[in-house]
């Protein structure tokens, strides 16, 4: 299903490469967007200052990207990934802007940012803590703790709705996926590559003849609007507020550890400490941006790890095109809703796939793993297990503090942790015997 490691390094043409970059975008679109709305609404923000909050946040997606891409002495992990806004900051922002107001939320946002960007290089010396057996779980726990979101999706988005796992919702999903998969099997060269986005259009033509899309976000959206600092107020600062946000900032650098990792294997390009710091350096100068442009922080996307592997495209020039995409559809916001008229059922039948590769691209490096050690079954089957168990019942730490929520409550983080502290703890006790 794959093209070759020589073919994926190979420079693709300005026209290609626009489409590959389209195809990125919108296997994160949705997954972005949605955040400033779930926010927006819980903070009760006018119509027009939730198309403010879109657009910027789409804006400074771009600008994220961009900051990514092109490695400097201090920024710039240099792989093809796609930034956005983190979904586990949604419950933290909704408690900051909901009881002490949007200033301090945005405070706390610019913080957190400056946080991650001064413990970038002491943060990178973790790299000696992932072996083939850490790292290989830890990618494993990113692809099949994001399947149940896709299934989400694929039934309709809202499981509470009666229409959950409607036969059209179904029908949509589940013809997505097929298309997908029919091209990686029997498409050759740039087809192949590009079978998200073909899946993803025929999936929506499909759901447009059976009348399951509306048009309505288009016509309410403005045709021009740019970014503008502090919109909603200046930063206020508030300690509570600042803490939790680098609580969150702290589990968003253990994800984008296991993203920079994957698509270092993929790519077959291998990063140092140094790599890894500018690349977290990036991710806090972004954050400071979006608390400066009244947006939200950003980290590194996994669902574009999935796209990277099933199109075999491996450099940076789609993902240039997609950073250059952001940034024009967050100054157009009549042109960016376009993409959120793409159903959720297709957008789950993709994302099985895209994310089911990310869970093997983890097996795969698990096979380097020597599984006659007890010890590093144990790794692998208490990590993934773990990730994967609090991933689908998030609430089984509800009685501990707070801010012990936010970190346990997200699988990655607790399955990579236990990987790390099982690896170190059997390290020691081998070199006892």
């Amino acid at each position: 299903m794959q093209n070759s490691s020589e073919d994926g390094l190979k420079q693709v043409s300005h026209g290609r490469s626009a489409i590959l970059g389209f195809q990125h975008l919108l296997a994160m679109y949705s997954g972005d967007v949605i955040v400033p709305l779930l926010i927006g609404t819980f903070l009760h923000l006018s119509a027009a200052q939730l198309t403010y909050l879109v657009s910027a946040d789409i804006f400074m997606c771009g600008i994220a990207t961009l900051l990514q891409l092109k490695r400097t002495p201090i920024t710039g992990i240099g792989l093809p990934v796609v930034l956005g806004c983190a979904v586990q900051v949604v419950a933290p922002l909704k408690s900051i802007g909901g009881t002490l107001g949007l200033g301090y939320m945005y405070g706390a946002i610019i913080i957190s940012g400056l946080f991650v960007f001064l413990i970038s290089g002491l943060f990178s010396k973790i790299r000696k803590l992932f072996p083939p057996v850490v790292t290989g779980s830890l990618i494993t726990i990113i692809g099949f703790s994001l399947v149940p979101v896709a299934f989400q999706d694929l039934g309709g988005g809202d499981a509470a709705a009666k229409s959950f796992g409607d036969a059209n919702n179904l029908i949509i999903g589940f013809s997505t996926m097929a298309i997908i998969i029919l091209i990686n099997i029997f498409g050759k060269g740039f087809l192949k590559s590009i079978s998200v986005l073909i899946g993803m259009a025929c999936g929506t033509i499909i759901a447009s003849m059976m009348g399951m899309i509306s048009f309505a976000s288009v016509a309410q959206a403005s045709w021009l609007h740019f970014p503008e600092p502090f919109y909603f107020g200046v930063p206020k600062f508030d300690w509570s507020a600042i803490i939790t946000m680098i609580l969150v900032s702290l589990t968003t650098m253990v994800e984008s550890t296991g993203v920079f990792l994957a698509l270092s294997d993929i790519t077959g390009r291998k990063i140092s400490s140094k790599d890894l710091a500018r690349g977290y350096r990036s991710e806090g100068i972004a954050a400071m941006l979006g608390g400066i442009f009244n947006t939200f922080p950003y980290s590194t996307f996994s669902e574009n790890v999935g796209v990277v592997q099933l199109s075999g495209i491996k450099t940076k020039r789609p993902i240039y095109y997609a950073g250059f995409f952001l940034l024009l559809l967050g100054l157009l916001p009549k042109v960016g809703a376009f993409a959120t008229v793409i159903p959720s059922p297709v957008l789950g039948g993709a994302m099985v796939v895209m994310f089911g590769m990310v869970g093997v691209q983890g097996i795969r490096i698990l096979q380097q793993v020597n599984f006659n050690e007890n010890s590093n079954l144990l790794i692998v089957a208490v990590s993934i297990g773990f990730g994967i168990g609090v991933t689908v019942y998030p609430g089984i730490f509800n009685a501990l503090p707070q801010a012990a929520q936010i970190i346990l409550n997200n699988g990655i983080v607790v399955g990579g942790f236990l990987a790390v502290v099982m690896n170190l703890a059997f390290q020691m006790l081998n070199k006892k015997d």
